[in-house]
């Protein structure tokens, strides 16, 4: 499995907060740390905030917080919240035009293997992912 630059940069942005909670970062501080367009971060902000993850807060002194505390944030439920639904193979699509479909006995394997890549990643908060949070700060100096 793959991660898009969508779920890369939403888990940036959490682990970006959870090493600055509790203050607020500014969307734009992000994208600005990690040389990323301001706009395209935004969606992924707007994003997280739709699923429950992420608090903005607008106006002066605004930004974002989590949600929660890192240590309920699995790093599998943010995944699946942003591409739980991309198919892992075409043939996972109503559609799908494949010849050996009928008698394919790759979807088990295929379908195994994304419930696999989930479920380690669910072993995972985001608090464990950011333990080295000094060294962090200091890489995120923005």
């Amino acid at each position: 499995m793959q991660l898009d630059k969508f779920t890369d940069y939403a888990l940036r942005v959490l682990m970006t907060l959870a090493v600055r909670a509790p203050d607020r970062v500014p969307t734009s501080a992000i994208a600005a740390g990690y040389g990323l367009s301001e706009h395209h971060l935004s969606k992924v902000a707007t994003e997280l905030v739709r699923c429950g993850f992420v608090v903005s807060e607008r106006g002066r002194g605004g930004g974002l917080t989590l949600a929660r505390p890192a240590e309920e944030i699995t790093i599998g439920a943010v995944v699946r919240a942003l591409r739980g639904d991309t198919p892992v193979a075409e043939c996972f699509v109503g559609g799908c035009d494949c010849l050996i479909l009928p008698a394919c006995g790759l979807r088990g394997p295929l379908a195994e293997a994304q419930e696999a890549f989930f479920a380690a990643l669910d072993g995972y908060q985001l608090a464990d992912v950011v333990k080295s949070r000094s060294v962090l700060a200091e890489l995120m100096a923005f």
